[in-house]
Formats: structure tokens, C-alpha cells, sequence
């Protein structure tokens, strides 16, 4: 078995490490359908406690996880997903034996949820005693056991090792009831979506766990499995002669009940946490979302009132929205739940809070940007006719200036690329070969104006076919004084961009470039991007002209941080400006935190591709004359920010 590397930096402790289930979920993405109607899936990481170690990791906490994962693609994507969302992985164990568990589910309607678990001999089931490191679960303040990993004897003793382990390191030990009677054999593989069934012998066995705990959660039926009891007050008040520690009780749009002492006759007489009545969307992953919300506000050191709404407020995003860890809130995004609230009753229905989620959970930082951009189509297809040589030509020569670009950037971040789909489908599949920060695609058809889109204006479909990492661009000629006919279908077509951007989860960066079509001065890009804002467009980049003075990047600044303090910044673009002019645009920039970096194109190949494409030089010339004009580039703009290639 391999054991994943530390991915906590060394002597920063963990707060909570979460054991147990850790699976990929295969989500039907056709809503109010039955599971055997749906045609296709959205894929993300499912399992209790790995849903948990995303949430808490979101929410703050120095999370791990400890389960196995199979060695194949459904296991490193688990793996590599947690390290993506800040959760240790020194407990994310391969099993070259097994596969990794997978679930398969849809949402049939607001009360049917239908999932089948393939979880025969899955590997997160084969963790034993041998997989809990003392030394690792003495990093934690807390761990948190989960219910399924009671119902086998080797799952059992490895997560009453780690009781054991933390209760003589003076931790705590949370318990997650989570019962799924599917999974302890009491229904078939079609009843995946059964939530309780009475059953002595889970009752019994989950009873022997209590009195080691410190917090318990669960839901009603939930609280009923584990104590044996067959109605609610009996319940809790069987819970509390087994266990001093703190009991909550879930209650979905009701919000929750804490108690910590005794239990009266009184159900209510407990701390209740605000509940946020919402619509009911998907119920799976809600439980999870609600643990990751309260361990934030419990280990965090609020009360526990605080603590049970921050619960409440987590799992409403989870119920309002299709997925599991996905669809659990950064910090940043609770916390604007929580001053805002929302008049949506459907909260993924909110343009402001899914813009904070999206802006919070991007699959990784890119602080800065050096770019090679050669999506160029209409002027090499002008250039190979002006030299007489085949226009196929044009795909081969991206694909060495992939190599140039990767010959520079020689594995170290803060390097991309622009390539096209017309010419660019075999250098895109070379760019993939190379540990690149970032490519970016554009979807404009070449010198549109009014803006088209370039092969189908159906431009959804066509992004859904996407890799998840590409970045669309789009260029628009956009000026403020343009009549307002052709700035209207503009905006038209920009905003159905975003919003088929945000559908299919692509970033998207915008190019506005207003100096070819009408007067530039310190207002002109200000004023294009504040009426661009104005229409709820948010890009995650902008990629903009040189500008003419310092005043103007100073506005620039202030719209986009009062329009959108989430987004990543400014790329210059090169207009074929020669080498030193560039490096004055840099320079003019350096008091402007807002540009990251720059998007520079035939200043970096024309004289290359014409050499080339005319015969007149090999392949290695035409690589190593962009690289070198690519290197003094990337020198001269890391030289403008006093800063070094990372």
C-alpha cells in the first residue's frame, strides 16, 4: 500500500481528520428524471467523511482524510481533488487491490433521490488497524468516525484504534450516525436511497461507540439506530445515559437542537440553531455540508448557537444545489449568506452568492500570468496565401510554438497559453504534455463586429465538450461611444456568454479592445467595464490594451474592485507592439496590482511563422527564435514587478 506525501505543511498541527467512506459520485444531471432515463453524469468526489474534509477545508479548518482509494483514475481523482481543495492527504492510502467506491444517482423528484452504491470490496472499505498512524491522529484535535465504518470488522477496529488514539492524546472524537442500512446489508442495491430501517443488531453494535464520543450528530431516524429506541425522547435521552458528550439533532429546513446536559421532556429545550427553510433540491450531501458548518463554529471556538446556524446555513447550500462536496460553502461565501441572506427560496437561483462560490472554489490560484498567445487564425491564414504555402502548415507551427513556450516556462508557474480550436487542436494536446499554469480558447469569430461566436452561436454546447481547466476568451471590439444598436447586441451576446460560462463551469476571460473603433483615453476602458459589470458580466479575467496613463489604470482598478473584488486580474494584450514598447507598457502598469501578467502574440511569432512557412528555417530555428523572444519578454515582466519566475 502507498501512503500519499504530507500535504500539511510541516508544524502546522490538523484540526480534524475525518475517517472513513471516500468515493467518486456519478451525478444524473437530467433533473426529475429516473435514474434509468438519465444520459449523463457530473462527476465529483462522494462519502461522508470526504465530503466532510472538503467542507471543513473550505470553511477554514486544517482538514485530512483518512481512507484508501483504488490505484487507478477514479482513485487519483479523489487523491488529487482533496490536495485541490486544501485537504490533507498523508491518510489517502492506494489499494492496488481494489477499486475505489463509486456511487451512481439522480434526483427524481423533491422527495426521490434513487442511488446505487458499487461499493463490492471497494477499497475505502479495507482500511484495518495497520492504515491509523498514531503520530498522524495525534496531529489532530479531533477525528470524526462515521457510521458505515462501524459495520465491518476490519473498518471497526480501525476507527476504535483511532478513538483510542485520540482519547490519550486528550482530543475529540465526533461521531457521524450516518446510517445507510444499504450499506450495513439490511436492503437491496436498488433501495440506496433507504434512510432507516430498525435493525437490533446496528443498534446494539452503535450503542458500544457512544460513550467514547464528544459531540454526536444525526439526523431523527438517525438518532433512532443508534440509540434502539423507537421514538424520538427515548431516544436522545438512551443517547445521553451512554454518552456525556454534546448531542445534535437534525432537522433539515427547522434548523437543529443542541444538547449538552441532561434531557428534559421537552424536545425543544435544547440551543436551536436558525434554520433557513429552502427549497428541497437534493437532500444527499446536505448531512455533510451541516457537519462541515458546525465543526467550523465548534472547533473554531464559537458557541454553540453560533456554531448550530453556521450548520444550518451549510446545509441549506447543500440542499438547494445538485452536488455533494462541491456544492459546500467557502467560509467567505457563508459569511456573505449570513450578512446578505438571499430572496431566493432557491438559493442556487442567486447570481450573487454563486458568484462568490464560484470566485471561492476555482480549481487554483494563477497570482500571475505570462502568456504565450498564438490563437491567431485569420492572419496566418493570410500569411500562408501571401507566401503561397498549404494553410495546413499553420497547425503544425503552433504546435512548435507550444514547444517554445514550454522550452521557457521549463515547468515553473505562472506560464500559459492562448491556442484556437481551428488551428490549434494538435497543439492543444501537446500544451497538455507540459506542466502549464493555464490555457486559454478563443470562441469569437475572428473580427466580428457586431460580436459572433465562431463555429455555432449555440455557444454552450460547445463548451460543455470542453477539458475543466480551459479558459474561454473572447474578444469583443467594444467602445463606449459605439451607437447604442451595436452596443446592445454586444452586451446581448457577452452576457449569454457568461451565463453558458457559469453552466458548464469554464472560466472566462474578456477582451475588450476600443482603440480600433473610437477614441481612447483615461475613461474610455473604465466606462466599458463598468457598463459591462452593470449587466451582472463577471469575468474571471480581463485582457486589455496598454493604457495611456497611470490615472487610467488607477479607474480601471477601483471598477473592478468595486464590481468584483473576486476577480483574477488584468492580462495585457500586444497589438504586434515591437519588444521595447511592450516593455513600457509593462513598466506603466507597476503600480497597478490589478494587471497579473500579459497575452502577447505576434510579437513573439510572426517573424518565425514567415521564416518558416517559407521554408527558409527548420523546426529547432522557428522554436528557438520564440522562446528567445518569449524569454526577454517574460524577463522584462518579471523585471517590471521585481520578481523572479517561481
Amino acid at each position: 500500500m502507498d501512503r500519499a506525501d504530507a500535504s500539511t505543511p510541516l508544524g502546522m498541527p490538523l484540526d480534524v481528520i475525518t475517517i472513513g467512506r471516500s468515493s467518486v459520485d456519478l451525478y444524473g444531471q437530467q433533473i426529475g428524471s429516473r435514474l434509468e432515463d438519465i444520459t449523463s453524469f457530473a462527476k465529483s468526489v462522494g462519502g461522508c467523511p470526504a465530503n466532510i474534509a472538503v467542507g471543513t477545508a473550505r470553511l477554514g479548518l486544517r482538514s485530512a482524510l483518512l481512507s484508501r482509494v483504488g490505484d487507478e483514475q477514479m482513485g487519483r481523482f479523489i487523491r488529487e481533488q482533496m490536495v485541490r481543495e486544501g485537504v490533507a492527504t498523508d491518510g489517502v492510502i492506494t489499494d492496488p487491490e481494489r477499486l475505489s467506491a463509486l456511487v451512481i444517482l439522480s434526483v427524481e423528484n423533491d422527495k426521490s433521490f434513487p442511488l446505487i452504491f458499487y461499493r463490492e470490496n471497494c477499497a475505502d472499505m479495507a482500511l484495518d488497524e495497520g492504515d491509523i498512524d498514531p503520530a498522524f491522529i495525534q496531529s489532530a484535535r479531533a477525528v470524526v468516525v462515521t457510521g458505515t465504518h462501524f459495520s465491518k470488522p476490519n473498518t471497526d477496529a480501525a476507527q476504535r484504534k483511532a478513538i483510542r488514539l485520540m482519547k490519550e492524546a486528550g482530543g475529540k472524537v465526533v461521531f457521524d450516525i450516518d446510517y445507510r442500512p444499504n450499506l450495513w446489508g439490511l436492503a437491496g442495491h436498488a433501495a440506496g436511497d433507504s434512510r432507516y430501517i430498525a435493525s437490533d443488531a446496528v443498534s446494539n453494535h452503535l450503542k458500544t461507540v457512544l460513550a467514547d464520543c464528544d459531540l454526536i450528530v444525526g439526523t431523527e431516524e438517525e438518532v433512532l439506530i443508534a440509540s434502539g429506541e423507537a421514538d424520538l425522547l427515548s431516544a436522545l435521552k438512551t443517547i445521553r445515559a451512554l454518552s456525556s458528550g454534546t448531542i445534535v439533532l437534525k432537522r433539515g429546513p427547522m434548523g437543529c437542537i443542541v444538547y449538552e446536559g441532561a434531557i428534559s421532556d421537552n424536545l425543544e429545550d435544547g440551543i436551536v440553531g436558525k434554520g433557513f427553510p429552502i427549497e428541497v433540491f437534493n437532500v444527499l450531501g446536505a448531512g455533510d455540508a451541516f457537519m462541515s458548518g458546525l465543526l467550523r463554529g465548534w472547533l473554531g471556538g464559537e458557541d454553540l448557537a453560533t456554531a448550530a446556524t453556521w450548520a444550518n446555513a451549510c446545509g441549506a447550500f447543500a440542499v438547494s444545489r445538485l452536488l455533494c462536496a462541491p456544492e459546500i460553502p467557502t467560509f467567505e461565501e457563508l459569511q456573505y449568506f449570513l450578512k446578505h441572506g438571499s430572496p431566493y427560496h432557491a438559493l442556487r437561483k442567486d447570481e450573487a452568492i454563486n458568484h462568490v462560490h464560484w470566485a471561492t472554489t476555482r480549481r487554483h490560484e494563477i497570482p500571475s500570468m505570462m502568456a504565450f498567445a498564438i490563437d491567431h487564425r485569420v492572419q496566418l491564414e493570410d500569411l500562408a496565401a501571401k507566401l503561397g504555402a498549404d494553410a495546413g502548415k499553420v497547425h503544425a507551427f503552433k504546435e512548435l510554438a507550444v514547444k517554445a513556450a514550454a522550452k521557457v516556462a521549463d515547468g515553473r508557474g505562472g506560464y500559459g497559453m492562448l491556442l484556437d480550436e481551428k488551428f490549434g487542436r494538435e497543439a492543444m494536446f501537446e500544451f497538455a504534455r507540459h506542466n502549464f499554469d493555464w490555457l486559454g480558447r478563443p470562441v469569437e469569430l475572428p473580427g466580428s463586429r457586431p460580436l459572433r461566436f465562431e463555429f455555432s452561436q449555440d455557444i454552450g454546447s460547445q463548451l460543455a465538450e470542453w477539458p475543466v481547466d480551459h479558459c474561454i476568451k473572447c474578444l469583443c471590439f467594444y467602445h463606449p461611444n459605439d451607437p447604442a444598436e451595436l452596443k446592445k447586441e454586444q452586451q446581448a451576446k457577452l452576457r449569454t456568454l457568461f451565463e453558458a460560462a457559469r453552466k458548464v463551469g469554464r472560466e472566462l476571460l474578456i477582451e475588450i479592445i476600443a482603440g480600433k473603433h473610437g477614441k481612447l483615453d483615461d475613461n474610455t476602458i473604465p466606462t466599458a467595464l463598468e457598463e459591462l459589470y452593470a449587466l451582472g458580466i463577471k469575468p474571471d479575467w480581463w485582457k486589455l490594451e496598454p493604457q495611456a496613463s497611470a490615472a487610467a489604470w488607477k479607474q480601471i482598478e477601483a471598477v473592478i474592485e468595486n464590481n468584483d473584488p473576486w476577480c483574477r486580474g488584468v492580462v495585457l494584450l500586444g497589438l504586434e507592439a515591437p519588444q521595447d514598447e511592450l516593455e513600457a507598457a509593462f513598466a506603466a502598469t507597476a503600480n497597478a496590482p490589478v494587471v497579473k501578467g500579459f497575452a502577447v502574440g505576434r510579437t513573439l511569432f510572426m517573424d518565425a511563422a514567415e521564416n518558416w512557412l517559407s521554408g527558409r528555417i527548420s523546426d529547432e530555428a522557428a522554436i528557438d527564435d520564440m522562446a528567445d523572444r518569449f524569454e526577454k519578454l517574460t524577463k522584462a515582466w518579471l523585471a517590471s514587478r521585481n520578481k523572479q519566475a517561481a
